[in-house]
């Protein structure tokens, strides 16, 4: 499977709990924003990586999700799950 890109993550956001506040998704370069300063807590986060599981298989945990602040960071989170299952 291919890397999982931030553009995917910010439309599964999108998706699972709206619009981020006070930033554009689609034109601003989120990657090191805080999670709570684009208006996404740990409940948003669980929703998407729960979807994420359902439709791809990416399994991660609870603990992970929640302790991870940005998006690069889950974005990292989501890639290594993707590699170890590839391998």
């Amino acid at each position: 499977m291919s890397e999982f890109t931030l553009t995917d993550l910010t439309d599964k956001l999108r998706e699972c709990a709206g619009e981020a506040e006070d930033y554009d998704l689609d034109n601003d370069d989120v990657s090191e924003v805080p999670f709570l300063e684009l208006g996404y807590d740990s409940l948003a986060l669980l929703q998407v990586t729960g979807v994420l599981k359902r439709e791809r298989g990416i399994e991660l945990s609870d603990d992970e999700v929640i302790g991870v602040e940005t998006p690069r960071a889950l974005l990292q989170l989501i890639n290594t799950a993707l590699s170890v299952r590839g391998a």
